[in-house]
């Protein structure tokens, strides 16, 4: 089930939460052990043995029972179409979030499966990665449409170089202003300074804001820590608490930068191409479409400091090792920007 490169501090939940949560369940048998696996942003997960099986036990953090219902009765009708999920275990009443303590838990079945990121994909490996992700969006219109109709929330607006200059201004203070600087905050600083000046030569190219993108139910977080491999196929795609209306191309750029990014910040662009093939033919995606969902993702990476962010302003260093990659791939598609819409379009 779900792993991550970083690891949880937080205990597993102890014996008495446990019995009361697994009572609910007439299958679920009394637990044996349960290990923490990893700390998400959104959830923690528990490897959960009982004298009935092995699951995945899930806190949800946000402890929204609503919202998780309905991420549970999503997942349920996307495995009925075929798309490759993990849905929770129903308890003796056909529920799937237990409350217990005032948390929120959810039991979902174990799944046997490592993480593939895009250097271990074949070429009909990607183009099965394109049309599985082309395929959850498809499945999704037509099990969300049946519910919430056709309503779209309006798109963000593209971000603005005024904020992104004080963005850069805020983090560079204190980058410089850090005793015992080491060598990631002179990588910082230097990334920092230089895309600072890239954008001010691209300010012109910001999205329009009246070019509306193809909205569309999307998983929200699709990358290799969210699916599961069994050898070489996809065996569930995990972790919708992002599940959401979003411009549905640009999850598909998004994942794409994640999959096939090298170590030294560039793209794998025959695989891209592969997968973002595949990925238009499941989701009927136009190449205007794409066009436009790379410029915008582009310069959504181009604007974007999350990572420098979570060091400096929040102390939180778990995203250092992805930003070597993550800064050194801006430089690159911006240099190489004509090449990377062909990828996705041609």
């Amino acid at each position: 089930m779900p792993r991550s490169h970083v690891r949880s501090a937080e205990a597993a939940p102890d014996g008495e939460t446990l019995s009361a949560l697994l009572r609910r369940y007439d299958t679920a048998g009394e637990a044996v052990s349960c290990e923490p696996l990893t700390q998400g942003l959104l959830n923690r997960g528990y490897r959960l043995a009982t004298t009935r099986g092995r699951f995945f036990l899930k806190h949800h953090l946000d402890g929204d029972r609503t919202a998780i219902a309905r991420q549970h009765r999503v997942t349920q009708r996307l495995e009925a179409l075929g798309v490759p999920v993990a849905p929770p275990v129903p308890d003796a009443d056909g529920r799937t979030v237990a409350v217990i303590g005032g948390r929120c838990y959810a039991l979902h079945p174990w799944i046997d499966g490592r993480h593939r990121d895009g250097g271990e994909l074949t070429a009909p490996q990607c183009w099965r990665l394109g049309g599985l992700l082309g395929l959850v969006h498809t499945c999704l219109e037509r099990v969300m449409r049946a519910r919430t109709g056709d309503r779209r929330p309006p798109v963000e607006a593209a971000a603005d170089p005024e904020d992104t200059f004080a963005v850069i201004d805020e983090l560079l203070t204190l980058v410089r202003g850090r005793r015992n600087r080491d060598s990631f905050d002179e990588l910082a600083e230097h990334r920092l300074v230089e895309r600072r000046t890239l954008v001010e030569r691209h300010a012109h190219r910001r999205p329009e804001a009246d070019a509306v993108p193809v909205a569309g139910w999307v998983h929200g977080d699709f990358h290799p820590l969210n699916l599961l491999y069994r050898d070489t196929e996809p065996a569930a795609i995990v972790d919708w608490d992002r599940l959401g209306v979003q411009p549905r191309a640009e999850e598909a750029v998004r994942a794409a930068a994640i999959f096939f990014v090298r170590p030294d910040g560039t793209l794998e662009l025959t695989k891209v191409r592969s997968y973002a093939r595949a990925y238009r033919c499941a989701a009927g995606a136009g190449t205007s479409e794409m066009a436009a969902a790379v410029h915008r993702v582009w310069w959504e990476r181009l604007n974007d400091f999350w990572m420098l962010r979570w060091r400096y302003q929040r102390g939180d260093r778990r995203a250092d090792p992805q930003f070597p990659a993550a800064a050194a791939l801006v430089v690159w598609w911006t240099r190489e920007y004509d090449a990377v819409r062909d990828a996705f379009c041609g």
